[in-house]
């Protein structure tokens, strides 16, 4: 597996197996959620840097996306569709 489809698969993998929705991962690692979707759909070539702050929001090692999957694994499902959360609201000046 490459290693944009690799990253892909692992950022998909543990954001869905811990219930968290693309917009609150993009929100919380500080990048825009289509760019989000990007990375997880393999359009996107992220930084280092990016991936660093993903990880950041996961509360997960870098090296996690780089897992190899097992042979024969099947593709991270999405997470069904509901009520986007809430934003933080930033303090107006």
């Amino acid at each position: 597996m490459k290693a944009r489809a690799l990253v892909a698969w692992n950022v998909r993998r543990i954001r869905v197996n811990r219930g968290i929705p693309q917009e609150l991962l993009a929100h919380d690692a500080r990048i825009n959620r289509s760019y989000m979707g990007g990375i997880e759909q393999q359009s996107a070539n992220p930084t280092i840097d990016v991936l660093d702050r993903i990880a950041g929001a996961l509360d997960v090692d870098l090296s996690e996306f780089f897992v190899q999957p097992p042979k024969g694994a099947t593709p991270p499902m999405t997470l069904r569709r509901g009520p986007k959360p809430a934003h933080p609201r930033r303090k107006q000046n």
